[in-house]
């Protein structure tokens, strides 16, 4: 099957997972702390280490387009995170401990400055 068409749709389901999984949540816990983010980036994780561990395992026939499918749009369309932390284990596992930690701390905080950095351009305060 197409690679594009395996992960397009494996995306939209994942993100219509997400946003169902954060109204859920948001219903159920109103707070201010993103709670409903934080137990998608943790839920999509283990559904990632589950899914790439039994990949790892039983290593099936039909692993390259399951993995485009499930990993890649599925669980990145639910959350990226997932993809992040598998990166980061990947490099750890690899004994790559210096990489995977500058990738862990670039992404983070680099990611965070950068979306602050983006606030404050749209808001002609910076």
């Amino acid at each position: 099957m197409n690679p594009y068409l395996l992960v397009a749709v494996g995306g939209a389901l994942g993100s219509v997972a997400r946003y169902g999984t954060g109204v859920l949540v948001g219903k159920a816990w109103d707070s201010s702390f993103p709670l409903g983010t934080m137990l998608i980036n943790i839920a999509g994780s283990l559904a990632m280490g589950l899914f790439i561990g039994y990949l790892a395992r039983t290593t099936p026939s039909w692993q390259a387009d399951a993995r485009l499918f499930v990993a890649v749009g599925i669980f990145g369309g639910f959350t990226t995170f997932s993809s992040f932390s598998l990166d980061a284990i990947a490099m750890f596992e690899r004994g790559e401990l210096g990489q995977a930690l500058l990738y862990v701390g670039v992404s983070v905080v680099v990611g965070i400055a950068a979306l602050y950095g983006g606030l404050l351009l749209m808001r002609g305060t910076a």
